[in-house]
């Protein structure tokens, strides 16, 4: 049976944000939890599929891997890291997203102010810019602390006062059956304080919608898929708490003449026949200007040349790539009927004398012949 979407399964959209995706996880988690569904066998099935598509779309690299390739992207038997645990599995989640639903997380004293979400920004280059770097200014919508209330959620003057019906841990205990579950308290919503009387501008949350601009500056050598941390630019924490991380995730589009792999460029240069038979210099591209290279006489078509240090300069040493031109014969066209003429008479001096003109062709016909004359006999 094939695989759900993980978005499908979660019942968000695929711009959702980290935190309406782990909002969606903590409901259906505490719904479908085995513990409050025993012996519900399809109850169980839904954890786990529930479960598996939060690991996968919280991790930055695998929600990359299966936003890009699907569930191919991310099937550990294909090397994509992916995959959840079994049925036994549940209690790696406690300490997480889900520990302060059932009892595995905060335990006495006041609940702690969330830190904030971690945000993931996708920053297109050109080949250039990746090569050379640069410095890029990103605008990024997040969450800020709010100016007014400086993240307290309180108005200029007031302050909040810890619930008094969970006593600031944010959370209250439940009894079902032999089993005491915790919940966020509904009084504070799990906050642990009440905001009497809330700010004016961001309405007691603490935090305020903003787009702030970023300096980023982007190292020479980068290629798609890596992956820049800011630390501290992500969303503001709650109530004054360390905000989260921005990551930069790079992609590099095509080029029109280079082809990248690794630290080495690749590119293919067209040349007459005249240039390949007698051989002469060319000019090639590279990322720093036009160089000379020079052909030898008799070259054919697919020979490979290299031209050292035209590469890249990796992003994590100081090794430079080469840039790897093949060159490729290039059939004239258009032919006017004297060029068709000379074509013909210089065809005709090479007659009776292919061996020693084309060696290639001569020995390739040796082998078809030989081939039909083994294959008849």
């Amino acid at each position: 049976m094939s695989k759900r979407d993980y978005y499908e399964v979660l019942g968000v959209g695929r711009d959702a944000s980290e935190r309406e995706i782990k909002k969606a996880y903590k409901r259906l988690a505490m719904k479908f939890h085995p513990d409050r569904n025993p012996g519900d066998k399809a109850a169980e099935a839904s954890f786990k599929e529930v479960k598996e598509a939060y690991e996968i779309l919280t991790d930055a690299n695998k929600k990359a891997a299966y936003d890009q390739f699907g569930h191919a992207g991310v099937d550990p038997n294909r090397g994509g890291g992916g995959g959840y645990g079994g049925a036994g599995d549940f209690g790696d989640i406690f300490g997480d997203v889900f520990g302060d639903i059932f009892g595995g997380g905060r335990r006495g004293g006041q609940r702690q102010a969330a830190r904030g979400s971690d945000l993931r920004y996708n920053l297109e280059l050109s080949l250039e810019e990746a090569v050379k770097g640069l410095t890029k200014e990103l605008r990024i919508p997040t969450l800020a602390s709010c100016d007014v209330c400086d993240g307290s959620g309180a108005k200029k003057g007031s302050s909040a006062t810890t619930c008094g019906t969970c006593h600031g841990q944010g959370q209250v205990q439940m009894r079902q059956g032999f089993f005491t579950v915790q919940q966020p308290c509904p009084t504070c919503h799990g906050r642990g304080k009440i905001i009497k009387d809330p700010c004016s501008k961001c309405h007691g949350d603490g935090r305020v919608e903003k787009t702030k601009t970023l300096s980023v500056k982007i190292p020479a050598g980068v290629d798609t898929g890596d992956r820049i941390r800011l630390a501290g630019e992500g969303e503001a924490g709650e109530f004054g708490a360390p905000p989260g991380d921005l990551y930069v995730q790079v992609t590099v589009r095509e080029h029109a003449i280079f082809v990248r792999d690794g630290n080495n460029l690749y590119c293919e240069v067209p040349i007459s026949f005249s240039k390949a038979a007698l051989g002469g210099e060319i000019e090639v591209p590279t990322l720093d200007g036009k160089v000379s290279l020079k052909i030898p006489a008799e070259t054919q078509t697919g020979r490979m040349f290299r031209l050292r240090g035209k590469g890249v300069k990796s992003v994590r040493s100081h090794a430079v790539g080469d840039l790897l031109c093949k060159v490729v014969m290039e059939t004239p066209v258009n032919l006017n009927d004297r060029q068709k003429e000379l074509l013909r008479e210089f065809e005709a001096t090479l007659t009776g004398e292919s061996k020693k003109h084309s060696p290639k062709a001569e020995g390739f016909f040796d082998g078809v012949k030989k081939f039909f004359q083994d294959l008849n006999s």
